[in-house]
């Protein structure tokens, strides 16, 4: 080509590769056997001008490779870069992969667990890890010239996404920052932002993915493709794509060849009839089993494959139903290279924990090249999956949307058994972003020339709803960002209130809510222009209609409160006659899932209020115990008892009974039944309505019978338009409402938690108390409520084991609510700390609402909760992993997850407490040790 230039192109075209060859970028780019893509390239030629960039690109397509070219500018150039990832196993893995390219001299790792070379030019970290270096001024941010946020959508989190803005808002204005995304859909808005906070910030889109990716259905023996491709033939030469015609068939006769029982018009022989098509119809049709689809998937050379199951237990439900099946997809070369890996990574564990792990019936698995993958799993298992998936060994792996979560694990294919999960209130469509989350695993840069992603047929499924998840590439980055009581600390000892007030309307959270107004805005201009058509619409020769109609209106709400106040006493009536049982009462449950006989088991009269939910009415109230005549243990609400209740009967609780028990609960069941099946229930009278005697609503009735407009012929039809005027009129109201809510939102919350603090002697105006300092040290969910049990001195003179115990309580969260019995609890000292504890967040419970601090805005301090109490306890008492594990009835990861927790939190309080007069520092310290033993001290590092 180079002989077609002129000579004053091939000069020019010399210079450019001289001006390339003198950039950081070209030997950078020597170091990868293969070219960087155009959007990397862009984002390394802005980051070597000086410019902060942020990236957005599919999972997979290597937008890591600009987070590693920040880490080459700051060895470059004499400089600190910063890796942070969301997760402790992704920084772990950036870890490993940065050692192996500059050596362990130049590479640390900060997480909660690990601590490795803190000093070094490049240190890979949790995110949550620098920013508390950031507010703690810590001598390790000298010299940093780059930060890389890796998965910066992370933002968008509700329970940790706070974190990175606090992060992008107080980094130093020399330092560069990168930020990593997945692909979203207002990409420009963020990049906007990163404008007005960080400065000069190059937003680089890209929506490509490296390996096509092709969407199928797999239905009975045959795998559907999703789309069918069609040539646009208008010259464009572009392609359209429209849903397999042959899908949308199969959906349609799925559809209309349902049975219905009801339909009494059909003899008996069409319904033989119909059976009989509809068996022939599913021999063709059908959800096919795990063990099938590998098999396969395998037979068509689509493996390695992840399957996503949206439940830990069916993913190992998934490995056994494999291994039954007799599936085997490693040869003998392939089962000795796994084994020999695994003994070498499982070494350290001790071999009378194995068998209460799991491990045999794991290894066997893994021999097979088959796997599970969750978070109930330990990291150590967990990690060697990876390593195995990654290297060959491991071809079919079943896991939870967790895997999804920026793990280095791509596979030729992606399973998804369902478009249904849990989201931990209910069961839901998952969206289109976690649908482009999860097929983005598929197909392996470098090894693939395409990837796969295969939807399992599930009664019901709605091919075109399929098409629209697989055609949404992006979602809308939102921010999560919320004040804390320690964030507020730390910023007034940094900055002043003021200052720290303005940082505040600085973040992302205010920035979308100030352009959003601009929308409402305009909304009340249209809505203005339809009232006066309305008012038009309305107008009556009679009189004032408006009038009128406000008369009409005042009677339906007086109507409408006085039956509010009559629920509301009948609800009272009742929860008072709920105060009033006793254990061994016979009650009839009046109304309800759980409606009949019943047994109370325990009144459930709460010191407070429960869960640490404010305004939802029925937890306000007694929630009694029962056990039902059908065997079920229930904690029931004041909602299922609508009118009062009373004991019909009294008899004893056995001593012996255990709620958990089935036979246990049969037999006091069935002597329920024996002593009260026979009585009736008296019925609850109907009381006259209050309606009938108010002065109110005979004056309202008196004047809207003499009002001028009550005797027009076209009343009704005025009325209609001043119902729809008075609609918009709310409407409109409630807007204005919006746009004034909208404005200084987040530091309207902040002023209202430093109220807080001043109350609590944490802040005397822009100075931080003692007190302050202390909270200044908590970080945490539940900083505050730490920080006033170290004021109350509430766990002087505890043991280390019961420390963890009390300490865990800050932390853990049940993953399902489960009310049926307390949870077990240390005795003695531990007990009477945890009792205070509860005590102490009632207490602040009652001053947030007080300040107008609400949790459901993710502001304030949940109910601590006790489940983990008496693992902590026994775990830090010596007790061995399998008397910890029967007892608390949790898998093993979660089990070290939440005991990593309790040691990253007692390791604040060691840090916070006081250093005179104190043994709570000494036996914070004990406890960590005490904790980090056995599985919970396995975690690797890479």
């Amino acid at each position: 080509m180079t002989e077609d230039l002129t000579p004053a192109q091939a000069y020019a075209a010399a210079l450019a590769r001289n001006a390339e060859q003198a950039t950081a970028l070209a030997p950078f780019r020597e170091m990868y056997e293969f070219g960087l893509d155009p959007f990397q390239i862009e984002a390394c030629k802005a980051l070597e001008a000086g410019k902060g960039v942020l990236v957005a690109a599919p999972t997979g397509s290597g937008k890591t490779i600009v987070g590693e070219f920040a880490v080459h500018l700051a060895l470059t150039q004499g400089r600190k870069c910063f890796y942070t990832t969301p997760i402790k196993a992704l920084s772990n893995q950036k870890y490993a992969d940065l050692v192996k390219r500059y050596g362990a001299d130049k590479v640390g790792l900060l997480t909660g667990d690990n601590s490795v070379n803190g000093d070094a030019p490049i240190v890979v970290m949790t995110t949550e890890v620098l920013r508390n270096m950031l507010y703690a001024g810590s001598q390790a941010l000298s010299g940093l010239g780059y930060v890389v946020m890796d998965e910066v959508h992370y933002l968008s989190d509700r329970f940790r996404g706070a974190v990175w803005e606090e992060v992008i808002i107080h980094l130093p204005e020399s330092v560069t920052l990168v930020s990593l995304s997945a692909t979203v859909s207002n990409a420009e808005e963020f990049g906007d932002w990163l404008d007005t906070v960080r400065g000069d910030t190059e937003v680089i889109v890209s929506e490509s993915r490296p390996v096509p990716l092709w969407q199928h259905v797999l239905a009975g023996r045959r795998m559907y493709d999703l789309f069918e491709e069609e040539t646009d033939h208008g010259g464009r030469g572009a392609s359209r794509r429209e849903v397999n015609p042959d899908l949308l068939r199969l959906a349609r006769t799925e559809n209309t060849r349902t049975y219905n029982p009801r339909d009494r018009r059909r003899g008996k022989m069409i319904r033989e009839a119909d059976r009989e098509r509809e068996r022939r119809q599913r021999s063709r049709i059908w959800t096919p089993g795990r063990p099938e689809v590998i098999e396969r998937l395998d037979a068509e050379g689509l493996l390695p494959a992840i399957t996503f199951i949206f439940s830990r237990a069916a993913c190992e439900a998934a490995v056994q139903q494999c291994l039954y099946a007799g599936l085997r997809l490693n040869d003998d070369e392939g089962r000795l290279r796994v084994r020999e890996i695994v003994e070498a990574r499982t070494a350290a564990i001790p071999t009378e924990d194995l068998h209460v792990l799991g491990y045999y019936e794991w290894l066997e698995a893994l021999e097979r090249g088959i796997a599970a993958h969750h978070a109930g799993m330990l990291p150590t298992f967990k990690e060697v999956v990876e390593d195995l998936f990654v290297r060959g060994l491991v071809k079919a792996v079943f896991a939870t949307e967790t895997l999804a979560l920026g793990i280095n694990m791509p596979a030729r294919t992606v399973i998804l058994e369902k478009l249904v999960k849990w989201n931990g209130e209910q069961h839901a469509d998952i969206t289109p972003g976690e649908y482009t989350q999860l097929t983005g695993r598929a197909g392996r840069r470098g090894i693939d020339v395409e990837g796969h992603a295969v939807v399992l047929w599930q009664r019901g499924l709605d091919p075109e709803h399929l098409a629209g998840l697989a055609g949404t590439r992006t979602y809308p980055l939102r921010s999560s960002f919320k004040p804390s009581y320690n964030m507020a600390v730390n910023l007034v000892d940094q900055f002043g209130r003021h200052r720290s007030r303005e940082l505040l309307e600085t973040s992302f959270a205010q920035f979308q809510a100030d352009r959003s107004v601009v929308g409402i805005s305009r909304q009340v201009q249209k809505n203005e222009e339809g009232l006066d058509g309305y008012r038009e619409g309305m107008t009556c020769h009679l009189g004032d209609f408006e009038e009128y109609a406000r008369l009409r209106r005042d009677l339906k709400d007086r109507e409408t409160e006085l039956a509010r106040q009559g629920a509301a006493q009948r609800r009272a009536q009742a929860a008072g006659s709920l105060e009033k049982l006793k254990p061994g009462d016979i009650i009839h449950v009046p109304t309800g899932k759980f409606a009949g006989l019943a047994l109370v088991l325990d009144p459930g009269i709460p010191a407070g209020r429960t869960n640490g939910h404010r305004g939802f009415e029925h937890h306000d109230g007694p929630r009694p115990l029962v056990l039902t005549a059908e065997r079920q243990v229930k904690r029931l609400a004041s909602i299922d008892f609508p009118v009062p209740v009373e004991a019909l009967e009294r008899m004893r609780i056995p001593k012996s009974f255990n709620p958990r028990s089935p036979q246990s609960r049969r037999d006091l069941a069935s002597a329920l039944r024996s002593k009260a099946g026979h009585i009736n229930p008296e019925r609850h009278h109907k009381q006259r309505s209050a309606a009938a005697d108010d002065r109110e609503i005979a004056r309202l009735r008196t004047e809207i019978r003499a009002h001028p407009c009550h005797g027009c012929d076209e009343r009704e039809d005025h009325a209609r338009w001043a119902e729809r005027y008075h609609r918009l009129q709310r409407d409109t109201q409630q807007l204005e409402r919006r746009i004034e809510g909208r404005t200084n939102t987040i530091a309207r919350t902040f002023d209202r938690i430093v109220a807080l603090l001043t109350e609590l002697d944490y802040l005397r105006g822009s100075d931080v108390t003692e007190n302050g300092k202390r909270l200044a040290r908590l970080y945490g969910e539940l900083d505050l409520l730490a920080s006033e049990c170290l004021r109350d001195r509430v766990w002087e003179g505890l043991t280390p084991a019961e420390l963890a115990a009390c300490v865990s309580a800050l932390v853990f969260e049940a993953r399902q609510s489960d009310d049926a019995v307390a949870p077990k609890l240390p005795a003695g000292n531990a007990k009477a700390a945890l009792g205070e504890m509860v005590r102490i967040w009632g207490r602040l419970d009652a001053l947030e609402e007080e300040f107008k601090i609400n949790q459901a805005e993710g502001v304030g301090q949940r109910e601590p909760d006790l489940g983990f109490a008496w693992a902590a306890y026994q775990w830090a008492s010596d007790k061995s992993l399998d008397e910890v594990l029967r007892e608390a009835e949790m898998p093993a990861g979660d089990f070290v997850r939440w005991c990593k927790q309790v040691i990253d939190v007692l390791g604040q309080i060691a840090a916070a407490a006081p250093k005179e007069n104190s043994t709570v520092g000494k036996n914070a310290r004990k406890a960590v040790d005490a904790l980090l033993r056995g599985v919970v001290a396995y975690s690797s590092v890479g």
